[in-house]
């Protein structure tokens, strides 16, 4: 497109544009309606400019929210590898304290210590592999009382030791990693 210049009278340079070879007239504005129109345009600039920087704040909030949901759900990934064995290690928890029960009993005889033997070996493996799976005995003979630990079912007296030692360990406890399964049943002194 071409363009045809023209001097108005006050001085300014009026472009006109050629289409097709033919001048197209531009329609004048009056000077007035051009300062309103700019005066509405700066009020449009300033609407404009309002929504976008809310529009970035909306964008930078979802973005932020989007971090927060992907760090939360890499630690939950996390804790949930960490403690994938909790259920199982909690079921056979029982399974250890009966085989601790059956291998305090005492054989009397050569079949019945043939038996213990072949059982002793099945709780040591079950032990080990319960281990390798991140499962711990909580320790609690002679240590002093912790209610994160241990759970105090009887109070006695023993003026040799001092007030809130573990006397006596009733049950055991364990857990797995940091985290407690079961806490140990325990004698406290006062």
């Amino acid at each position: 497109m071409e363009k045809n210049e023209e001097v108005v009278d006050n001085g300014t340079v009026v472009e006109e544009p050629i289409v097709d070879g033919q001048e197209v007239e531009l329609e004048e504005t009056p000077a007035e309606e051009v300062v309103l129109e700019e005066a509405g345009d700066d009020k449009i600039i300033e609407e404009l400019t309002a929504k976008l920087q809310e529009e970035e704040n909306k964008r930078l909030r979802l973005l932020a929210d989007y971090e927060n949901f992907k760090r939360r759900a890499t630690l939950d990934k996390e804790a949930f590898q960490k403690y994938r064995s909790q259920n199982v290690l909690t079921n056979l928890i029982p399974v250890l304290d009966n085989f601790s029960r059956a291998l305090s009993v005492e054989s009397k005889s050569e079949e019945e210590s043939a038996l213990m033997t072949g059982m002793e070996m099945i709780y040591r493996s079950l032990v080990t592999a319960l281990e390798s799976e991140g499962l711990v005995e909580v320790e609690a003979q002679d240590k002093e009382f912790d209610p994160n630990f241990h759970q105090a079912i009887m109070t006695d007296s023993d003026p040799e030791k001092p007030s809130g030692t573990v006397l006596e360990e009733l049950q055991k406890g364990y857990m797995l990693k940091d985290r407690v399964l079961r806490p140990s049943m325990v004698k406290v002194n006062e």
